[in-house]
């Protein structure tokens, strides 16, 4: 019996680090009452809350339901206006049906309708200041100011012209992503369209920036940078604000995306032709942004071109208030001993997504993007923090929609395993060949472009980086190539050309650039080493990514161009997440200034679109030079499909090599100038690559 006292106690205290803020879980000398343990057996049955009810706003035979689920609530109240900025409001009670569900309908088709939820917990006093968004929101509108207040909007679904489009139906292997945010692509004047920034703007036809450029590059699949409703505003600069004080954003702003505010709603700012975001303005009123999206999403298409989002569903936006942190904390965060928010996503709070309503949110909105916007693949931020089964539920769910659905994450945050999203029959992003071919940082961890080994790679990994980084292989993490996303360059961290033109020592870190036009072009070091890197990433098995602008080298120099008190102003960025401004947006005129580079990537990508065997072929079709007296020379056959190519490496920055070609005439599709399948040369017997150089040849 004092066994199982010991063992009670014990099970009581591991369900302590779940609890919520705000209640004294256990007294000083850890001696629990009846009241903790009540509470603790109360925490433990949430998980056992479910519903199949519809949430969220939805009208059926004359009349607007609302739902919300709230399982730790006492009261909960729907509030609506006939304008956001109304100070008069109506409010409703709802009625709770026993099962975490709250309800109300009102008579009529509220379409158009603004509203939010009030929810009272607790022990705790109704702030009737602070209005809860409803998750399942199809759009919102938010104001723009600090906290980011929002208002739902009740809206009618599927009423939209899609003019027979279906998804792209693609096999993953055939995939070439290009990363991009849909604002930066057009928002540069150089992009000359009508309505830059927009979703429109991205669309526009017969332009030098946006989709048309696009899809003269040869890409078949966009990934956008985050589009669900999120919080474009963070907190005052060097002031207190949410009990934080915010010595790290100048530029108060969230750029990139990944502060999500409404999984089901895309974002409005997109919508909105503004040079800038306008302050104290409500943005997203007219709910456009809908039928924005489905137009842009419609183009793409009609041009072959997928799309792909990258999501999140890992936190929630920090900078608000009136999101699930409101709604229920308990129930949709993972909490530490004290009650407080964990956060190993660096991002102040964790969703706990094991739980079943939130795991049926996040797959219904997964299920909602492909159904009503028509999205191919979806590329999940901090993919680790995501349980397993609702991973393998996601997947599951999806492909009965669309078997041919993207599925790529990110596979850390709380973990790292490529090689469990593998088994998932997920891809991930492979940072081994990212960090193994161009190296982990610019200043003092360069790879193997640069005639170095960074960490643990040597010629047998990057021969494993060209199979796709297969556990077959030494230190190998995916059972297909098709799970492995080749990439050198993402919106994170340096672009390749500058992490470039770093490691080649011809830039430095830390140092103001005063003529940006001048510092883009690249010199002929820096040069030979891009094509180097983009031909090795092109004739790789596996999905391959680039980050738009990658093509010509493209460089995050800080904008000067405003008055933020910015001390790295001028210098090289390597985390542009908060700059809405020129040192994210595409320059074109940097395309034409290296538009060597552009048109070598061009050539690769049409070399990958046209032969199958840089995609398609077999470990077993793949064969090796051995290479005794060259560490950094790498050259390899592929014999598939009744096709030859050489693939021929010199990465030895110091010294020529010279590889003996198998019997035959070998065409040159690839040389240090050029690539493409125009023949550029016919060569028999041997060839001697330059130092930094590399070559496709195809057997006549």
């Amino acid at each position: 019996m004092k066994l199982f006292g010991i063992i009670i106690v014990f099970i009581a205290f591991q369900f302590l680090t779940h609890n919520s803020e705000g209640i004294k879980l256990y007294s000083t000398k850890h001696t629990l009452t009846q009241k903790h343990i009540a509470y603790l057996k109360r925490l433990d049955e949430l998980d056992k809350y479910y519903s199949d009810k519809k949430l969220g706003s939805f009208v059926e035979e004359g009349k607007t339901f609302f739902r919300l689920f709230v399982p730790n609530a006492e009261k909960v109240f729907l509030v609506t206006f006939n304008q956001p900025e109304d100070t008069n409001r109506s409010e409703y009670e709802m009625i709770n049906d026993n099962n975490g569900v709250w309800e109300v309908s009102l008579d009529g088709e509220k379409y158009g309708l603004y509203y939010g939820y009030l929810v009272k917990h607790y022990g705790k006093k109704l702030d009737r200041n602070i209005l809860c968004l409803d998750p399942y929101a199809k759009a919102v509108t938010t104001f723009n100011t600090y906290g980011n207040p929002r208002r739902a909007i009740v809206v009618k679904e599927s009423n939209y012209d899609w003019e027979g489009d279906e998804w792209i139906q693609m096999n993953w292997r055939d995939l070439i992503i290009y990363e991009m945010h849909i604002r930066d692509m057009t928002m540069h004047p150089s992009s000359e369209v009508n309505q830059p920034g927009t979703y429109k703007g991205l669309i526009e036809e017969n332009r030098r920036g946006g989709i048309d450029y696009v899809y003269g590059l040869g890409v078949n699949m966009v990934e956008l940078l985050p589009a669900h409703e999120f919080a474009n505003l963070e907190i005052p600069f060097n002031e207190s604000f949410m009990e934080r004080l915010n010595t790290w954003n100048p530029y108060e702003k969230n750029h990139w995306g990944y502060m999500t505010a409404a999984f089901f709603a895309p974002e409005a700012y997109y919508s909105e032709s503004v040079k800038e975001i306008e302050w104290n303005k409500w943005q997203g009123k007219d709910a456009k942004s809908i039928n924005d999206f489905k137009d842009m999403v419609k183009a793409f298409h009609k041009k072959g071109i997928g799309v792909m989002m990258d999501v999140v569903y890992n936190h929630l936006s920090e900078y608000e208030t009136g999101n699930l942190k409101e709604i229920d904390k308990e129930y949709y965060f993972r909490l530490d001993s004290r009650g407080h928010y964990k956060s190993e996503s660096g991002t102040g709070n964790d969703l706990r997504t094991e739980r079943p309503m939130l795991r049926r949110m996040i797959i219904e909105s997964i299920l909602f993007w492909m159904k009503e916007y028509h999205i191919d693949g979806f590329r999940f931020d901090l993919g680790k923090l995501i349980d397993w089964k609702t991973i393998e539920e996601i997947i599951k769910e999806a492909k009965k929609v669309n078997p041919n659905v993207v599925f790529v994450c990110e596979p850390w945050g709380g973990g790292y395993d490529p090689a469990g999203f593998s088994l998932k029959g997920w891809g991930s992003w492979n940072d081994q060949i990212r960090n193994g071919v161009k190296g982990e940082n610019p200043v003092n961890g360069l790879g193997w472009i640069f005639g170095k080994w960074y960490g643990n790679n040597d010629q047998g990994r990057i021969k494993s980086y060209v199979n796709g980084t297969l556990e077959r292989d030494k230190y190998g993490l995916f059972q297909k190539p098709e799970h492995s996303v080749n990439y050198l360059e993402s919106h994170d961290g340096y672009t390749l050309g500058d992490f470039i033109r770093i490691g080649t020592k011809e830039a430095v870190p830390h140092k103001v650039i005063k003529d940006i036009d001048k510092f883009v072009k690249l010199t002929s070091s820096q040069l030979k080493l891009n094509k180097l890197a983009a031909l090795f990433l092109f004739t790789s098995q596996g999905i391959t990514m680039i980050h738009s602008g990658q093509e010509f080298a493209r460089t995050k120099v800080i904008s000067q161009n405003n008055d933020v008190p910015d001390t790295m102003k001028g210098m090289i960025d390597h985390n542009s997440y908060n700059k809405d401004n020129e040192t994210n947006y595409i320059n074109y005129e940097h395309a034409k200034i290296n538009e060597e580079l552009f048109n070598y990537y061009k050539g690769l990508i049409e070399l990958r679109n046209t032969y199958p065997a840089f995609r398609r072929a077999k470990y077993e079709e793949v064969s090796f030079y051995i290479i005794k007296d060259n560490d950094f020379a790498l050259g390899f056959l592929i014999a598939f499909g009744g096709d030859e190519f050489l693939v021929l490496f010199n990465a030895n920055p110091k010294k020529k090599e010279e590889f003996h070609l198998p019997e035959g005439e070998w065409d040159v599709l690839v040389n240090e100038d050029k690539a493409g399948i125009v023949v550029l040369d016919t060569v028999t017997k041997k060839v001697i690559l330059k130092p930094s150089n590399g070559m496709v040849l195809k057997k006549r």
